[in-house]
This record gives C-alpha cells, structure tokens and sequence, in this order.
C-alpha cells in the first residue's frame, strides 16, 4: 500500500473509490476519505438529497416496525439502566422520528435535529419537538448542558470534523450526560476476509456520502480523547456472515431484504423466548473481537 499526504492528513491507502481515497489517517486516528468535502458540499447533499422519498422510507419502517421496537428498546433500556431515569434526549440526525417517537412514549422528553427539510416535515407530523439543521457549534452553544442523553445514529461516518461534532456533544451534555454513537463498523475481520478469500471489491466505501470509517478501537479513542468514559460496548447483527456463507446482497434488493428478515427473525425469537439478554450479551462478546455491523459505544460526560 502507498502513503499519501493531503493537507494536514496523512496515511496508507486502503481503498481508492469514485476518485476519493481512504487513508489510515496518522493524525486523526481513524479512517477517513481524501478529499474531504467541503461544508458547502455536505449541506447542498443533506439538505436536498436525503429522504426524498419518505413515502418508501415509511413503507420499510412499517415492515419492520416489531423488529425496530426491539432495537430501540434495548437502547432505552440501556441509558436508563445508566443514568438511573427517564430523561430528555437530543437526537442527532433524527430522520423520520422513530426513535423520538418511541423514547416519547416512553415518558423522556425528545428533541431531535435534522438537515433534510423532508424529515423535518414528517417529525412534526407525527407530533415531535424539532430542529431544521446542522448539529454545529452555534447550535450546541444554544443548547449547551441541556440534555441527559445525546443519540447519534448512523451520523458521525458523514460529517468532515467527527473531533468537533464529539467536542459539540460534550457541550450540549449535564455532567454525567450519556452519548451513544452508532457508527457502521467497516474495515471488520468478515470485511476483509471477503476481500482476500472471495475478491470482493471494497462495496462498504460510498464516497462521498461516507466520510469516515470507524471501528471500535478508533471510535473509544476519540471519544476518550474529548472527556469522556466508556460505559458500554455492543454491535449489531454480523450481516456480513451472509456473504461469507454465498449470499451475495451486494446490489440484488430482494436477496438483501431475505438476509435481513432472517436477522430480524433470529432476534425476535430471542426476544419472544425470553433470551433478549443472551442475545445482547452475545453482541457485547461480538463487539470483544470487534465483528458486527456496526459499532454501538455508550460514554458518559
């Protein structure tokens, strides 16, 4: 692998994709594409081109809504395990407002912010408290020790500072405040071993709407590198084992949505058979060897 050099960012390169590289970056300690894009880029990409189709969007989350419920309930069920009670929490990137909605119902008082003026608009139909925009550091000053609970889902592998987004966390949490970050968990042991067993190209790496790449080592140094103290580690379903077993999804829809149900199918089970601790445990042990799709971290402030 070469090493390149772009501004102040420098590292091996580990996959060149529509003109974009992702480096082992040395000086911020995670993976991330160069170039970056620029501010202006990112918003003119948010604002227009996420969730234009929210119809399909609904569509999927109704199919799905029993095996969300499951999903967002071990994530309440973990920060009030935490914090001790019910709280108010800020979603970062709130999109539709499932996840509101449901730690609402719930009893916590739920704020979500959001760049896409489509999702905005199906929050407040659904009757949440939001905000159109960027999660910056104007907004955290406005905001600043207000919140129990900072969720940020699916978010932080698209924006051009992760140090100032996790430093804007920070501001916005009371002193003993929760962050839970989930990020996809690219470059994991099943990654590369589809790489070199099977020559898949590198399909996880979608510049520029993926800026950074983080696994569970990266993640839990940045974090701990603002402030704050690691209190949970768990993952998500190894989705990538169906590739390893030949069923390819990469590209074929149908083929990724029977992959998905018998994921969904192998938790609900769980969950119906009283083993919803077992399976949690078991994606704490994933987490250990970090394998899993995504990176699930909760840290206190």
């Amino acid at each position: 692998m070469s090493k390149i050099q772009w501004q102040k960012h420098s590292g091996e390169i580990l996959d060149s994709v529509n003109g974009f590289d992702v480096i082992e970056c040395e000086i911020c300690g995670f993976k991330h594409i160069i170039p970056i894009p620029s501010p202006q880029e990112l918003q003119d990409m948010y604002k227009r081109k996420y969730y234009q189709n929210i119809e399909f969007f609904n569509e999927r989350f109704l199919e799905d809504k029993d095996w969300y419920d499951l999903v967002f309930k071990d994530r309440y069920d973990s920060f009030e395990k935490i914090l001790g009670y019910k709280g108010n929490i800020l979603d970062i990137g709130c999109g539709g407002g499932y996840f509101l909605l449901y730690g609402k119902n719930r009893g916590w008082s739920v704020l979500g912010v959001d760049p896409s003026i489509q999702s905005i608009n199906h929050c407040k139909s659904i009757g949440l408290d939001v905000i159109e925009g960027f999660f910056d550091e104007n907004l955290s000053e406005k905001l600043a020790n207000k919140f129990d609970v900072v969720h940020l889902s699916e978010v932080l592998e698209h924006v051009s500072d992760p140090v100032n987004t996790i430093a804007s966390i920070k501001k916005v949490l009371k002193q003993g405040g929760v962050v839970c970050i989930v990020v996809p968990n690219d470059y994991n042991p099943f990654q590369l071993a589809l790489k070199k067993a099977c020559n898949f190209s590198p399909w996880r790496v979608a510049p520029p709407h993926h800026i950074n790449y983080f696994d569970f080592n990266s993640l839990e140094k940045l974090l701990r590198e603002q402030g704050f103290d690691i209190v949970l580690k768990e993952t998500s379903f190894p989705i990538d084992i169906f590739l390893l077993m030949g069923d390819n999804y990469v590209g074929n829809d149908s083929l990724g949505r029977l992959c998905h149900t018998k994921r969904k199918n192998f938790e609900n089970n769980l969950q119906n058979a009283g083993f919803n601790d077992l399976k949690k445990d078991f994606y704490k042990s994933l987490a250990q060897l970090n394998i899993g799709r995504e990176v699930v971290i909760y840290a206190r402030k």
